[in-house]
């Protein structure tokens, strides 16, 4: 039990700071934090980030959602003393919290996943290796001490390199393996396809595979194969410096790089083979005999799904609608939520991902039957805008946030949050 509380902790720290003149250096309010995080980002890295498929209608939904429930605070219960922290496979965190898996984070900054996962373990909130990183899961894990940290899985088209991938996260110390089922393909995404920005097609996004074994010898194989070569078009400065992206992606000497086909092969081989259209119930066998780690199946929102999933062995699920990336006008994390947690039943850990913003929304999820939720675009934004020290302050917002909801609600602890604790409004 925390007598001082996360919350109470984070406001003392930003008052006694305002006597002397200071104030956050990255914004508290979850709507000015992304204003601010848009004037510091290039045009091509705000729209990957914060974009959406279609006209977005997903993404707003994921936060129209939390309007759609209100809070029914209790007085008169001493609530001095709070506990926010869970426990989920074993392990106990601070709060229902963990940093969902963002890929590409170097196009907000240089730092990208390894600051994240400094963060994540100066807070103790775990953090979702995601398999698009910018850095490896080892130079991540390396920092991280044994902070918690589980690794997102994009099933590949190569079985050997998903084995590879698991095998790797297994030895980085992850705790769960998080398969992402909605991203088979990539979504429409107007934003995206408006400034013809595709970062993996630059090299960016892709250090989980260039630094895998597997990987770098099909990249090899593909080079040694050769082929009839196609014809080139005039170069242009994009060109010359998708050639420089490409270069840096690919270990080794940069000046040997650009002269190497190694780093181009390395796209086209990631293009071709990063995601598996043909995944099926039936390759959760497979997937389960490579591994001993919790599995968790991500992008679940139909219960029969649900129910399924546990009955092949899954561990857990992540509802979720890929931060609304992937299908416009889909069915909103949070609505899908209830019907799944009933098909579950109870079994097995139920996590939510998609329009989180705030302390308060985590205080619905879990309220509602979560176990835990993921964070995803404030924690980048955060990221954008003062580095390591910036998704520090994100996340000790958004956990401060919650803390207060908790108590002022009147409770002491997460296990007596219950549907009981809203009202459907509007």
């Amino acid at each position: 039990m925390d007598e001082a509380g996360a919350g109470r902790r984070r406001q003392n720290e930003v008052y006694r700071a305002g006597v002397y003149g200071h104030t956050p250096r990255v914004p508290v309010a979850a709507r000015k934090l992304q204003q601010a995080a848009k004037k510091a980002l290039n045009p091509r890295a705000y729209a990957y980030v914060a974009g959406g498929a279609g006209d977005e209608v997903t993404q707003r939904a994921n936060r129209a959602a939390f309007d759609t429930w209100a809070v029914v605070p209790r007085v008169l219960r001493d609530v001095s003393s709070r506990d926010t922290s869970v426990e989920i496979f074993g392990r106990r965190i601070p709060a229902p919290v963990l940093l969902g898996p963002v890929g590409a984070l170097e196009l907000v900054h240089d730092e990208a996943d390894r600051a994240v996962a400094r963060a994540a373990a100066a807070t103790g909130v775990p953090m979702v290796f995601s398999n698009q990183g910018s850095f490896s899961m080892e130079e991540c894990a390396a920092v991280m001490g044994d902070s918690p940290r589980w690794f997102q899985l994009y099933w590949s088209t190569s079985d050997e390199l998903v084995e590879s991938l698991v095998g790797r996260a297994a030895k980085a110390g992850c705790d769960a393996i998080v398969v992402t089922l909605d991203t088979t393909m990539l979504g429409w995404r107007p934003r995206d396809l408006d400034l013809g920005h595709l970062p993996f097609a630059l090299g960016k996004g892709i250090a989980q595979y260039t630094s895998d074994p597997v990987f770098r010898r099909l990249v090899e194989e593909k080079v040694a194969a050769g082929g009839p070569r196609q014809p080139q078009p005039r170069p242009t400065p994009a060109a010359v410096k998708a050639l420089v992206s490409m270069a840096k992606a690919w270990p080794g000497s940069f000046r040997d790089n650009l002269r190497s086909p190694l780093p181009r092969a390395a796209v086209e081989t990631f293009l071709g083979i990063y995601s598996r259209p043909s995944i099926t119930w039936d390759d959760l066998a497979w997937l389960r005999s490579k591994t001993r780690l919790p599995i968790l199946l991500k992008g679940v929102l139909h219960p029969d799904d649900a129910r399924r999933a546990l009955d092949e062995g899954v561990d857990g699920l992540v509802v979720s609608t890929h931060g609304g990336r992937q299908v416009d006008r889909s069915i909103s994390a949070l609505d899908a939520l209830p019907e799944v947690l009933g098909a579950v039943a109870g079994r097995a850990p139920v996590l939510l991902d998609s329009g989180v913003r705030t302390g308060g929304d985590v205080f619905t999820a879990v309220a509602l039957g979560a176990t835990a939720v993921l964070l995803g675009r404030p924690f980048a934004w955060g990221l954008a805008l003062g580095g390591e020290e910036g998704v520090k302050q994100v996340i000790s917002d958004v956990l401060g946030e919650f803390d207060l909801t908790l108590g002022l609600t009147g409770h002491t602890a997460v296990d007596q949050l219950s549907p009981d604790v809203l009202r459907r409004v509007g």
